[in-house]
């Protein structure tokens, strides 16, 4: 099977939020961007010079609604089946992630006051239920999806043969992408500690790139540098009592 191309597609502002095309023998689309953007990302793909109906399959990695946003309104554009992992089909049936948010810093604390963030997403149900790794070979891609939980308990990556990971929001770049190339978290983390956990396991993997939700690709190397001082702050943090997980409230 050919190697896989990866190809971002930026659904708000240059790399503010990513979705991404894989291209081996058939395309996959990993994430679906915002709700309305359904149109926009259709049109990018076929930018590209990929028919949008030929898409095999469209991977959402997480249950916010950044990322399945449009999950509905591509499925119905391009007719490819949806894939997501079975701990988040409540926010993929529902249309709303889990309430509260919890930030991981100042940047999430402005954006939980966001009205736009909690606008609900049209509903949809997966046809493919991921329940641990899944083999994309059936979808034309040397690849694998794997899962990732800790940012939601269903957040899933991607990793391809040739070594990149398109991580969703493992980690993202410093105040989503204003700071291209510093790792940095998300705004939000369901369980700080257990994102952390799937990260060093995917980097333990040794990826030779990470394509992230939020930013420009980061480079591994400094990835695990951030991920080892980060370990240390969100054990203090944990030992204090001031760490806050939806596994844990």
């Amino acid at each position: 099977m050919p190697g896989t191309k990866i190809i971002p597609i930026p659904v708000l502002g240059k790399h503010a939020v990513n979705a991404y095309l894989l291209l081996g023998r058939r395309p996959v689309l990993v994430d679906a961007g915002t709700p309305g953007s359904g149109r926009t990302i259709h049109d990018r793909i076929r930018d590209h010079g990929v028919d949008p109906s030929d898409l095999a399959l469209i991977v959402i990695t997480h249950g916010h609604i950044d990322h399945f946003g449009s999950a509905a309104e591509l499925r119905h554009l391009t007719g490819a089946p949806v894939a997501g992992h079975v701990a988040d089909l409540e926010p993929f049936r529902t249309g709303r992630a889990r309430m509260p948010h919890f930030p991981t810093g100042p940047m999430g604390r402005v954006m939980n006051r966001n009205r736009k963030l909690h606008v609900p997403a049209d509903p949809f149900a997966p046809e493919i239920v991921i329940d641990g790794d899944t083999d994309l070979a059936d979808f034309g891609l040397a690849a694998r999806i794997m899962a990732t939980p800790g940012h939601t308990a269903g957040s899933v990556s991607v990793l391809t043969d040739d070594g990149d990971l398109v991580a969703g929001d493992l980690v993202a770049n410093s105040f989503i992408g204003l700071i291209p190339g510093k790792p940095a978290n998300p705004p939000f983390h369901d369980d700080p500690l257990g994102n952390l956990t799937s990260l060093r396991r995917m980097l333990a993997l040794n990826p030779r790139t990470l394509h992230v939700g939020h930013g420009v690709p980061l480079d591994p190397e400094r990835v695990r540098r951030w991920a080892q001082r980060e370990q240390r702050r969100l054990s203090r943090r944990a030992a204090q009592g001031r760490l806050r997980s939806r596994t844990k409230s």
